[in-house]
């Protein structure tokens, strides 16, 4: 983390981290994919995780990934970005300094899907907001989009819009175009392994996969401490009492305090 990767987040809305995880980590991720229900229903559980596609194109996606396999546990804090996370998202030198993991997903996608465009500056919401001031980066989502499988062309890559998280004006044909046919757009290219760090305000979505196999990723969605669950998860008490106390402070920064305790 320096003065350039501040510049170019702040410039793009996005850095990419090459590398990320080690092929250790990788292996074991992948096969915790592998070993993943495919006739699972949308609405069914596979452990702590529940299956629930965005749309019907997007592929399968397990939400509350980080319940789906000791691997994801370790990319919580992982050292390739938790810092940058926090920087970006933590709500650096407040009171509420820290981090809250928002959401987790691991995502695999086939032939033919593609996620449409969302986001952008324009009337953006406060939760997923970028932000800048006073000398500190107040941004109220940073996304960790990780690759398990090489992604490059015709693979279905995110595409962004380079500094569309600061527009003050919505896309004019982001409704009606496809992500990779949109004036303005970017494909990035990731090998497994690394990962693409982005303020939530980005415009951006994924390309249609146009090649046979799978794409898989995993998304780790950061925000300040005292964010809340999308879709009301809760963590099951057991799992996370087996976390380290930092992971489960991540997760959880406060613990229900209930009357009488």
């Amino acid at each position: 983390m320096g003065e350039l990767d501040d510049f170019l987040f702040d410039l793009r809305g996005y850095l990419i981290l090459r590398d990320a995880v080690d092929a250790s980590l990788l292996a074991r991720l992948n096969a915790e994919v592998d070993a993943f229900p495919r006739q699972l229903e949308r609405g069914g559980w596979h452990r702590g995780a529940q299956r629930r596609d965005y749309t019907g194109e997007s592929g399968y996606e397990l939400h509350q990934a980080v319940a789906a396999g000791p691997p994801f546990e370790e990319l919580i804090d992982h050292p390739s970005w938790y810092d940058l996370v926090r920087h970006y998202a933590g709500e650096e030198g407040s009171y509420v300094e820290g981090v809250f993991v928002d959401e987790t997903i691991a995502s695999v996608r086939h032939s033919g899907g593609r996620h449409g465009l969302h986001s952008g500056g324009h009337r953006s919401a406060l939760r997923t907001a970028y932000g800048y001031s006073h000398g500190v980066f107040r941004c109220g989502m940073v996304n960790i989009l990780l690759a398990l499988t090489d992604i490059g062309p015709g693979d279905g890559p995110t595409i962004v819009v380079p500094g569309s998280h600061k527009s003050n004006l919505p896309h004019p044909m982001a409704a009606s175009s496809h992500p990779e046919d949109l004036p303005g757009a970017e494909p990035v290219h990731l090998g497994k392994g690394d990962a693409l760090l982005f303020t939530d305000a980005l415009l951006h979505g994924g390309a249609t996969r146009n090649n046979p196999g799978e794409r898989r990723v995993v998304i780790y969605r950061y925000g300040p401490v005292w964010g809340s669950s999308r879709y009301g998860y809760v963590y099951d008490e057991e799992w996370l009492a087996g976390l380290t106390e930092r992971r489960r402070r991540i997760l959880r920064p406060q613990p229900p305090v209930r009357p009488g305790t």
